[in-house]
C-alpha cells in the first residue's frame, strides 16, 4: 500500500491508525508532534506554533488534567478540519509514557512545570523522539547534565524554548556585539523580571479528572491546593522550581550567551535577594547578584525590565523583547522595531522543524540551555547561602562549599529516577 493510499484509507475509516509518516521524510511528508503539559505555554503558545507549519501534525497531547487534554485535542481537530486533508482525530493521554512509545511520533514538545522537563526528555530522546523543550531546563543542574548526556547519547535533536532567538533585532544585536561593533567587552548587564509573593497552602480536595499524583512525579508530596496547581504558582515553589531567576531570567541570559563571542558562564557568583516567609511561593525574588568570569569580566543580573545589555569600548548594545537601542543608532536603524512575539514562535518552531528534517542545526541547542540555567541556578545558590559561589567549568562542580555543591542535585520521588 502506498503512502497516498494509506492515507486516503485512514480518512475513509478503513485503516485504524491516527497518521502515517516515515522517520526520513520527503518534502510531502509531515513531522508528527506530541505535546507533553498543554497549559496556557502548551496550549496557547506551542500548539500554536506547531499547528502553523504545514509539513507537522500535531498528533496528540497528554496532560494529567482531563478537561485541559480535551480541549487541546479539540482545538487541533478545529483547526485541521478548517484546512482540510482527511486528518484524524489528535489522540488524548494522561501518562506521557504512553505518548513517547507511540511509534508514529517523531517529536516531542515539552511545555510541563519545570520538574518535568528532564524526566520527560529522556522519556522521549530513549524512545527515539526528537525535542523541543520549554526553559528553564530543571530544577537542579545535575539533572540538567543528565539531559544533556542522554541527546549526545542518543544523538536525538533538541531544541530550547527560547524563541527570542527567533525575533531578527535579537539576531541582529547579537551579531553586531559577536563582530566587534561595539569593541572588547567591558560589562554585561541581565535584567529579567521578579517573582512573585503569596499563594494559598491550605489543603484543598483534588478536582475530579486530575490526576495529582502523577502532576507531582518526581517533586516532594504535598497536599494539593489550587495555587500550587492551578494558577502557574509551581513558577514561584522550590519543590519544581528556581522561580523567576530561571522562569523569566533564560530569556535574557540566552540572549547573553548568543551574544557572547565565546561562549562561557561566570566562574564566581554572589549576591542578595529576598526569599518570602509565608505563604506558599518561596523562590528568589528581588535578586541582584554580580557574577565574574575567569578574564575578568562582569556580569551584573538583577530584576527589572527584561533586558541584556553588552559594553565595550565603543559603545553598547542593549536587546530586550521590546526591541533594541545602541549608543550609536546607524548599527541598528533597520532592526529597532521588535518582532511579534507570534513571530518569535512561528520562526523557532520551524527552525526546530528543519533540524528533525535534518536540513538545519538547532539554534537553540543542549549546550546553550546548560549554561543560561548554570548562570540561573548558581546565582539561586548564592542568595541561599549568602556566600560567595566558585564555580570549576571543567570539573562542573562548586569548589570549595560542600553544603552549597550539594544542592546541585535532588533526589526524585520514588519511584522516579533521574539518568
Amino acid at each position: 500500500m502506498t503512502r497516498r493510499n494509506l492515507l486516503k484509507a485512514a480518512a475513509a475509516g478503513t485503516v485504524a491508525t491516527h497518521l502515517f509518516t516515515g522517520r526520513l521524510r520527503g518534502a510531502n511528508d509531515r513531522i508528527a508532534a506530541g505535546f507533553v503539559g498543554t497549559g496556557g505555554r502548551g496550549g496557547d503558545g506551542l500548539i500554536v506554533d506547531f499547528l502553523q507549519h504545514a509539513d507537522c501534525q500535531c498528533a496528540a497531547v497528554c496532560d494529567p488534567f482531563a478537561e485541559r487534554r480535551a480541549k487541546r485535542a479539540a482545538q487541533i481537530d478545529a483547526a485541521y478540519t478548517k484546512k482540510g486533508g482527511g486528518y484524524r482525530s489528535a489522540a488524548q493521554y494522561a501518562d506521557f509514557r504512553e505518548l513517547v512509545q507511540r511509534k508514529d511520533i517523531d517529536a516531542v514538545v515539552v511545555a510541563t512545570p519545570d520538574h518535568w522537563h528532564v524526566p520527560v526528555l529522556l522519556a522521549a530522546v530513549r524512545a527515539g523522539k526528537d525535542v523541543y523543550v520549554e526553559k528553564p531546563l530543571s530544577p537542579c543542574l545535575k539533572w540538567n547534565f543528565a539531559a544533556r548526556a542522554a541527546i549526545r547519547k542518543t544523538g536525538r535533536v533538541f531544541q530550547y524554548g527560547t524563541q527570542q532567538r527567533g525575533a531578527g533585532h535579537v539576531r541582529r544585536g547579537c551579531e553586531l556585539v559577536r563582530s566587534g561593533a561595539i569593541g572588547e567587552l567591558k560589562a554585561l548587564e541581565v535584567i529579567s523580571p521578579t517573582g512573585a509573593p503569596g499563594g494559598n497552602p491550605a489543603p484543598q480536595p483534588v478536582p475530579s479528572g486530575f490526576d495529582y499524583e502523577m502532576w507531582q512525579g518526581p517533586a516532594p508530596e504535598r497536599p494539593y491546593c489550587e495555587d500550587r496547581c492551578v494558577k502557574t504558582g509551581h513558577w514561584h515553589i522550590y519543590d519544581y522550581a528556581v522561580g523567576f531567576l530561571g522562569g523569566w531570567g533564560a530569556h535574557p541570559l540566552d540572549v547573553l550567551d548568543w551574544g557572547l563571542p565565546r561562549p562561557a558562564v561566570p566562574v564566581e557568583y554572589e549576591g542578595t535577594g529576598l526569599i518570602p516567609k509565608e505563604g506558599l511561593f518561596n523562590t528568589v525574588m528581588a535578586w541582584n547578584v554580580r557574577c565574574t568570569y575567569a578574564g575578568g569580566l562582569t556580569l551584573a543580573f538583577k530584576t527589572g525590565p527584561d533586558s541584556t545589555t553588552f559594553t565595550g569600548t565603543e559603545g553598547w548594545i542593549k536587546i530586550s523583547r521590546a526591541g533594541i537601542e545602541a549608543s550609536r543608532p546607524e548599527l541598528i536603524r533597520d532592526f529597532a522595531p521588535p518582532d511579534r512575539f507570534g513571530t518569535m514562535g512561528r520562526n523557532h518552531t520551524r527552525n526546530f522543524l528543519d533540524s528533525v528534517r535534518g536540513q538545519a542545526t538547532p539554534e537553540s541547542p543542549i549546550d546553550c540551555a546548560i549554561r543560561t540555567d548554570l548562570i540561573s541556578h548558581l546565582s539561586d545558590i548564592a542568595v541561599r547561602t549568602g556566600r560567595k559561589i566558585r564555580w570549576d567549568p571543567v570539573k562542573e562542580t562548586i569548589v570549595g562549599d560542600a553544603e552549597a555543591a550539594k544542592m546541585m542535585d535532588r533526589t526524585p520521588r520514588k519511584p522516579w529516577t533521574i539518568g
